[in-house]
C-alpha cells in the first residue's frame, strides 16, 4: 500500500512572532517544515527543537529571503532535506521607527520594500516553479502575511509599511489568478495588533496594549490565533479559495 508523501511547507521569517507559531502548528499537524530566518539563528534552533521534540520533521536555514541568491539556496536546501514543496508562508517582514512620511528617506524606503515585498515575491517565484502542475508539480497552497495596515494606512507610524502591505495584498490576487487552474491556491491573512517583537521595531514595545481598549474586541491578538488562519487557508478545507483575505484583526 502506497504512502502519500509528507506536505512541506516553508515559512519565511519563522524564528519569533507569527512565523514561529505557524511553523509549531504546522509540525504538530503533520507537515514537514522548514524554519527560515535571517539573523537570530537561536531562535529558529528553538522552534525546530520543539517542533522535533514533539515528533515532528524540521529544518532551519538561514537566508536573506531579500536575496536572489539566498532564496535560490533556500528552496535547494527544502528539496534536498525535506522534499517537493506543497505549501509556502510568506511571514518575513519589517518595520522602522514610527514616523510621517514628511519624514523617511530614500534608504529606508529601500529597507521596507527589499524585506515586504521584493521577499514575498522572489519566495513566491520559486514556489511556483515546484508545485504548479505547468511545471510538473503537485499543486499547493501560499499564503501571505499582510497586515491590517494595508487596510488603514499607518498615518503618523508607517505609511511605508502599511503601503508595502498593499502591494502584497495586490501580488497575492494577481498571482492567485495566474496560477489557479496549475493546482495552486493564494491567500493572505492581514493580522491587526499582535502580540509580537515587531513592534520594538518601531520604538514602541507596549503598542498593542496602549492601543487595545480601542479595538472592538479590546485586546491585542496572539500569534497562535494568526497561526491558525493560516493554516486553514494552507489545508483542504479551503480547497475552494485563492485570491481570499482574511482580517484576523478583532474587528479592527
Amino acid at each position: 500500500m502506497s504512502t502519500a508523501p509528507p506536505e512541506v511547507l516553508l515559512v519565511t521569517g519563522a524564528g519569533r512572532g507569527i512565523g514561529a507559531a505557524t511553523a509549531l502548528l504546522a509540525g504538530r499537524r503533520g507537515y514537514h517544515v522548514c524554519v527560515n530566518y535571517r539573523a537570530d539563528e537561536a531562535s529558529a534552533a528553538a522552534v525546530v527543537a520543539t517542533i522535533r521534540a514533539e515528533g515532528g520533521t524540521a529544518i532551519a536555514v538561514r537566508a536573506d529571503v531579500s536575496r536572489t541568491a539566498d532564496v535560490e539556496r533556500l528552496f535547494a536546501t527544502v528539496d534536498a532535506e525535506l522534499g517537493l514543496l506543497t505549501g509556502l508562508v510568506n511571514n518575513a517582514g519589517t518595520l522602522e521607527r514610527q514616523c510621517r512620511l514628511e519624514d523617511l528617506d530614500e534608504d529606508r524606503l529601500t529597507r521596507i520594500w527589499a524585506a515586504n515585498i521584493t521577499g514575498p515575491f522572489l519566495c513566491a517565484k520559486q514556489a511556483v516553479r515546484r508545485m504548479s502542475t505547468r511545471h510538473g508539480g503537485r499543486g499547493g497552497a501560499i499564503v501571505n502575511v499582510s497586515s491590517a495596515a494595508s487596510r488603514l494606512g499607518s498615518p503618523n507610524e508607517y505609511v511605508d509599511y502599511a503601503a508595502a502591505k498593499g502591494a502584497v495584498d495586490s501580488m497575492t490576487r494577481g498571482l492567485a489568478l495566474e496560477v489557479a487552474a496549475e493546482g495552486i491556491r493564494v491567500n493572505a491573512v492581514r493580522p491587526g495588533l499582535i502580540h509580537t517583537g515587531i513592534h520594538a521595531l518601531g520604538g514602541e514595545p507596549g503598542r498593542v496594549d496602549r492601543v487595545a481598549p480601542g479595538l472592538p474586541m479590546r485586546r491585542g491578538g496572539r500569534p497562535e490565533e494568526v497561526a491558525e488562519s493560516i493554516l486553514f487557508l494552507l489545508s483542504p478545507a479551503a480547497s475552494y479559495t485563492t485570491g481570499a483575505f482574511l482580517d484576523v484583526s478583532g474587528g479592527r
